[in-house]
């Protein structure tokens, strides 16, 4: 009957541990980013040769689009013709990328197909 109860107690004892293992680890772990960008197109043709080369790009630091123009609905002021919404692990994967020489090697051909835009980058929140 001993056994039992040690055994009943060990496993209580080893899940909350587990537990509370987990939630440590979720602790560190850091929130992703998102790079926020409003523009607009003014060259169409070189704005489509700039957004075709920006994908590979982000490759190498996981970044994902997860929107990338599309119809705008203003809630509050001006909204902006064109949005993208691109995604990392975290703001340092975010900003490693903005500051890579391929996306500063498309600089110049983005500035031919767009006006001078906003761009940001926002931490997400993990739950």
């Amino acid at each position: 009957m001993k056994t039992r109860y040690a055994v009943a107690l060990s496993m209580i004892a080893g899940g909350a541990l587990g537990g509370a293992a987990i939630q440590g680890l979720h602790a560190q772990a850091k929130p992703p980013a998102y790079v926020i960008t409003h523009t607009e197109v003014i060259d169409q043709a070189a704005f489509n040769e700039f957004s075709s080369k920006v994908p590979a790009t982000m490759q190498e630091f996981g970044g994902k689009f997860v929107v990338r123009g599309g119809k705008v609905t203003p809630l509050e002021g001006d909204a902006p013709k064109r949005v993208i919404v691109t995604a990392f692990d975290s703001v340092e994967k975010a900003q490693a990328w903005r500051n890579s020489a391929g996306w500063k090697d498309l600089r110049p051909l983005r500035a031919k197909g767009t006006k001078p835009s906003l761009a940001y980058i926002v931490e997400g929140v993990t739950q």
